[in-house]
């Protein structure tokens, strides 16, 4: 079962990387996913994630995890003290770049699966988006257990995901992957990739995380997108984490 799970993370890496000059399309709702008046919606939820990460302050050192194509660093750069971005695919990163241009030379830049990174530092904040819903769920408990070590005592946590309702899927319909935790994706290269999809509700992430030592509020914005913020309750080394 371990080895069929790398296989999959290896074949999503493989996906993000072929994806990568395209994926902004998906995220602005420009030529193929273009969804004509359902984009209002989407793009006026996606102003509430905004709002929230600002209202969140990331500031301090802080770490983006699987930051893709830069949407979401160039917000965080702003922001923080000192910037570290991971990202098993460097095509990404080479996007990343481009988006930010000249603040890209503030960013410290690391080609690396999170899985295996082994950090040299702990930061005030680790933020990631659309990335939880990708960890397969025999993961879930050692990602979290990774993030945790990332984090200085006091630490916070700042992520945004997908939501799953009629609405979402009428934008981005997907092929199952034969399960509850995988779809079928089409990429560029004309090959369908299997990509881990699982999707929490608000409530349903806060108590998961409760018995795993965090202290976690999440929010939907509406019909398409969740965030969430919080700190570990007890940090690795046995403290009070806030």
């Amino acid at each position: 079962m371990a080895d069929a799970i790398a296989r999959e993370l290896d074949e999503q890496v493989r996906y993000y990387r072929v994806r990568a000059p395209e994926y902004d399309a998906w995220a602005e709702r420009r030529g193929t996913y273009d969804r004509g008046p359902l984009n209002d919606g989407w793009l006026a939820e996606k102003q509430r994630l905004l709002a929230a990460l600002r209202d969140f302050e990331p500031s301090g050192d802080v770490l983006e995890i699987a930051g893709g194509t830069g949407q979401w660093t160039e917000q965080l750069v702003g922001s923080a003290a000192s910037l570290t971005v991971v990202d098993a695919a460097p095509e990404a990163l080479e996007e990343n770049r481009r988006r930010l241009g000249q603040a890209a030379h503030a960013v410290d830049y690391q080609v690396a699966d999170f899985f295996e990174w082994t950090p040299t530092r702990r930061y005030d904040v680790v933020f990631f988006s659309y990335w939880l819903s990708h960890v397969p769920p025999t993961r879930f408990e050692a990602f979290w257990e990774r993030v945790a070590a990332c984090l200085k005592p006091g630490g916070r946590i700042f992520l945004i995901d997908n939501v799953a309702t009629m609405h979402a899927a009428r934008m981005d319909p997907e092929i199952h992957g034969g399960d509850d935790v995988t779809v079928l994706r089409p990429a560029p290269d004309g090959n369908l990739y299997r990509i881990w999809k699982v999707l929490w509700q608000p409530v349903e992430l806060e108590a998961l995380l409760d018995p795993l030592g965090w202290s976690v509020e999440a929010f939907a914005t509406g019909t398409y997108f969740m965030w969430a913020e919080g700190r570990r309750t007890i940090d690795p080394e046995g403290r009070l984490g806030r």
